[in-house]
């Protein structure tokens, strides 16, 4: 599948919610319904990201999103908040693409690094972003806005499961 890295469009929001339910659905196979049944970010929020210029989709040959990422920043870094790719186009490098886009935005505006906060145990998250050159932060790492996050996270329910922060700094590929 060959896909192309652009900002979202406004009538496309509503299939980036598409794209996400897609996505979380082989959390399911992990013990992880409520991962699976969780709601997309609303439109609202997609706009919010979209009209910041930080929602990015991966077209596919017609020009459809078959995955999207959604960043902001915070302490320096720009933070990934929700990489999704639709499962027709997994394993394809469709998210090292986004990744490595939002990479080369973030140096471009004098970013650090990028952050993100993952399951640690979920194969396509914490075990992929490490191959994608990302480590772990220690508790003693964490910045004050990514300390924030995980307790929103924790709030959410999220820390059912295993999370961690991780950080890749921009000078990596």
């Amino acid at each position: 599948m060959r896909t192309h890295i652009r900002p979202a469009a406004p009538d496309e929001l509503a299939t980036l919610q598409d794209v996400e339910r897609a996505a979380g659905a082989p959390f399911r196979a992990l013990g992880m319904p409520e991962i699976a049944d969780d709601e997309p970010p609303a439109l609202s929020t997609l706009e919010h990201y979209r009209r910041a210029g930080r929602c990015w989709v991966a077209a596919d040959e017609r020009d459809r999103p078959a995955a999207y990422l959604i960043a902001e920043p915070v302490d320096g870094a720009l933070h990934l908040e929700q990489v999704s790719v639709h499962p027709r186009a997994a394993r394809r490098g469709v998210g090292r693409s986004l990744i490595a886009h939002a990479a080369e935005r973030a140096r471009a505006q004098g970013l650090s690094a990028l952050t993100l906060t993952t399951f640690a145990d979920v194969p396509w998250n914490a075990p992929y972003y490490t191959r994608l050159g990302f480590r772990t932060l220690a508790e003693n790492e964490l910045t004050p806005g990514l300390r924030r996050i995980r307790a929103e996270e924790g709030e959410h329910g999220l820390d059912r499961w295993p999370r961690v922060c991780m950080s890749r700094g921009l000078g990596r590929p």
